[in-house]
């Protein structure tokens, strides 16, 4: 039977996981890229910049879910909630790592607002999960209905012949639905619509910013 972690090493192993999600290092995707095996596209440079621009506001969004669930697990009360956190996290972790390797591939780079936005969510993450599992849940449900609606967005306004980025967001979004299902499903609380707005006017800052910077 495996040692039961103490404060101080969940801790530890908290901050090792905000050290590698903020500085782009040590994370490792458990899945092959979607792209893998796909030719890339020969883009001008506007629409490698507009692309570029997408992917980058997808990888902090990625930051921001690695936030959430990592606050949710450190305070959630059930033990099967703290495990479903991080499950869910180790998929985000896939997405942070397809995004990096697709900037590079663009020749750009992930957005230098990264750390803030992390240090936000995780605030939030926390909060949600001492608050309680069903709101803890039913924040995630609420950010993952959120993350879907810019993933759909984004692949209408990729390029056609950008079929690495593409793969990369589709299954991101189809990952990102079931995290949604499943914390409803775990019992999660349905949020109201004015709660929801105020999520959605969080996420547009956070878009526009990481889309320039």
């Amino acid at each position: 039977m495996g040692r039961r972690l103490s404060l101080l090493d969940k801790l530890i192993v908290e901050v090792d996981s905000v050290m590698r999600t903020v500085t782009d290092r040590g994370n490792r995707a458990s899945r092959p890229s979607p792209a893998e095996g796909h030719s890339d596209a020969a883009l001008p440079e506007q629409e490698r910049r507009h692309v570029a621009g997408l992917m980058r506001v997808n990888h902090t969004g990625e930051v921001c879910a690695q936030a959430l669930y990592q606050g949710q697990a450190l305070t959630a009360r059930l033990e099967h909630v703290r495990d479903d956190m991080h499950k869910a996290a180790r998929e985000e972790v896939d997405h942070l790592v397809w995004c990096e390797q697709r900037l590079q591939e663009l020749d750009s780079h992930t957005s230098y607002l990264n750390p803030a936005w992390y240090g936000l969510s995780f605030a939030l993450g926390a909060v949600a999960g001492a608050i309680g599992d069903k709101v803890s849940l039913g924040f995630v449900a609420a950010t993952e209905e959120r993350v879907c609606a810019h993933l759909r967005e984004h692949l209408k306004d990729l390029p056609e012949d950008d079929r690495r980025s593409r793969l990369i967001l589709q299954q991101m979004l189809e990952d990102e639905q079931r995290h949604g299902e499943n914390a409803l499903e775990a019992g999660g609380s349905e949020f109201p619509r004015a709660v929801k707005d105020v999520m959605s006017a969080v996420s547009r800052l956070m878009t526009s910013s990481s889309y320039r910077i």
